[in-house]
């Protein structure tokens, strides 16, 4: 018989005891998560076909529990209330028209992401592939064009060397390119800088969007006017990131940096008339990192982590002057999107 070589014995050894310790690991963790599952007080909830057939916000909820990660709605009259369960658990989530776009995580060996159409049953129409981890989702009015966003390296627009992919589909599934092959167009002249990112996509009508453009190298990021039709990019204003347009057609909302700490960017939420051009700033969002959405003309959804229970997010409510006081209007919520 072949004599096992010392170093070798103390190697598998070694091998064995990390990996049993981090199956052990594991299965604590495991324990931990269904434990705090099983604890968590149950969600109040209502009936999801009363809440679809009148007005409604539809949103991811992140209350501990079995319904962590579905998506949800409430009523836009009662967005604290009892909130009614779909059985599709998404990441990301936009609803508009007859449909919704859902972005979404699939662990696994090999963790994978996707994107996913639905039709006002929440029933799949049609679902492909995204590169990274899911950032954002935006919907054209009609429901017919479908925006998404992912991080290909990174996971955070504060990560130093980030990196994002933007597509926009049809609908049915039918691609209309890779937003950051676009013709850019900053100030006037040609930008072709090969580390620039585009994200954030708001849809004007069925040709028209706004959405960030960004170089590191350069170090800016701006607001940027894009169409279908033309396959270009034109920069409207600096500093923008994240834009999301007003029901009249009138603002961009958008976050944009006031501050550093600890070297990394500080943002809060800014309203742009675009026929005047001026930015009203809103200083009591300072902290938030979320492409708003409008609950009506005068008021700005955005989510935000709770600091004391991980994991965990609400979905906060703004005017959009600028003393404006926010207020949390849905606990427990993620991505919010206004229904009718």
């Amino acid at each position: 018989m072949r004599r096992v070589q010392p170093r070798v014995a103390i190697l598998v050894a070694i091998t064995v005891v990390a990996v049993l310790g981090m199956g052990g690991y594991a299965v604590a963790a495991w324990r931990a998560d269904r434990a705090a599952t099983e604890s968590a007080p149950p969600v109040s909830s209502t009936a999801l076909d009363a809440v679809l057939d009148a007005p409604h916000i539809v949103f991811r909820s992140t209350l501990p529990g079995n319904e962590y990660g579905l998506v949800a709605a409430v009523p836009l009259d009662d967005p604290g209330g009892p909130r009614a369960f779909t059985d599709v658990a998404c990441d990301r989530v936009d609803v508009a028209g007859p449909a919704a776009s859902c972005l979404r995580t699939i662990a696994g060996i090999a963790t994978r992401w996707e994107a996913e159409v639905l039709d006002a049953g929440w029933q799949a129409v049609d679902t492909w592939g995204l590169p990274g981890i899911p950032s954002r989702t935006r919907m054209s009015d009609d429901g017919t064009l479908v925006a998404t966003t992912s991080f290909v390296t990174g996971h955070s627009y504060a990560t130093v060397g980030f990196s994002t992919l933007t597509e926009i589909h049809r609908a049915d599934g039918t691609s209309l390119g890779n937003v950051e092959d676009y013709a850019l167009t900053v100030d006037g002249e040609p930008f072709t800088a090969a580390d620039r990112n585009i994200w954030g996509v708001t849809f004007v009508g069925d040709d028209e969007f706004y959405a960030t453009a960004a170089s590191q190298s350069a170090g800016r990021t701006w607001l940027v006017r894009g169409s279908l039709r033309d396959r270009t990019l034109t920069s409207v204003r600096e500093d923008a990131e994240c834009p999301s347009i007003s029901p009249d057609g009138t603002r961009v909302a958008y976050k944009k940096v006031v501050d550093h700490a600890g070297g990394q960017p500080v943002w809060a939420l800014a309203v742009l008339d675009l026929a005047t051009g001026a930015e009203t700033q809103l200083p009591a969002t300072r902290g938030v990192d979320d492409q708003a959405a409008w609950l009506d003309d005068d008021t700005l959804l955005y989510g935000l982590p709770r600091a004391d229970v991980p994991g965990t997010t609400d979905v906060w409510a703004v005017g959009t002057t600028s003393d404006a006081t926010p207020a949390v209007l849905i606990p427990g919520a993620w991505s919010p999107a206004v229904v009718g």
